[in-house]
C-alpha cells in the first residue's frame, strides 16, 4: 500500500523572526576591560589614554569607584584648543552628569542580548556595560562594536 504525502506551500508557511544576533549577548563582543578616570583626574592626562585606547567616551567615577558620568573625549579635546579649558583642570569640571533622580536607567550588563543593545544603541551614541546592581563598570560599548561584532560573525 503506498503512502501519498501532501505538502503545504512555502508561501504558506510563517517562520517565527529570528534573532539576527543568533542570541549572542553584550559579553560576545569581547570588549577591552573597563577604563574609566577618577573625577580628580586632570584633562591633559584624560584627553592622552583616550588617545591610546582609541576612546570616544570614558566614565568618571568618584573615590567610592560610584558612577557619576562621562567625559566626550572630542569635545573636550576641542575645548582644550579653544582655550576654553586648562590642561590641569579636573575632569570633573567637563564631565556630563548622570541625574540620579528622576531618571530611569537602561542596565546594559554581560548578558544584555545584542537585540536589545542594538536598540538601546540606535537611541544613544554609547553604552556603559556594568554589572545587575550597576556597582561596577565593566566596559563602554558602541555602535562600531557592534558592527564589528557582525562583520567578524557574518551574521
Amino acid at each position: 500500500m503506498a503512502t501519498t504525502a501532501t505538502l503545504t506551500s512555502q508561501s504558506n508557511f510563517v517562520r517565527p523572526s529570528a534573532d539576527k544576533y543568533r542570541g549572542a549577548v553584550v559579553e560576545d563582543l569581547q570588549l577591552p576591560p573597563a577604563f574609566s578616570l577618577p573625577s580628580d583626574e586632570a584633562i591633559s592626562r584624560a584627553i592622552e589614554m583616550a588617545y591610546e585606547r582609541d576612546f570616544s567616551h570614558i566614565p568618571v567615577l568618584d573615590r567610592k569607584r560610584k558612577l557619576l558620568g562621562y567625559i566626550d573625549v572630542a569635545a573636550l579635546k576641542s575645548k582644550w584648543e579653544a582655550g576654553e579649558a586648562d590642561p590641569s583642570d579636573d575632569v570633573e569640571k567637563y564631565m556630563t552628569r548622570f541625574k540620579r533622580t528622576g531618571t530611569t536607567y537602561t542596565v546594559i550588563a554581560p548578558s544584555t542580548p545584542l537585540a536589545e543593545l542594538e536598540d538601546f544603541l540606535s537611541r544613544n551614541i554609547f553604552a556603559i556595560v556594568t554589572d545587575w546592581d550597576r556597582k561596577f563598570v565593566l566596559g563602554v560599548v558602541t555602535s562600531q562594536d557592534l558592527e564589528n561584532f557582525v562583520s567578524r560573525r557574518g551574521f
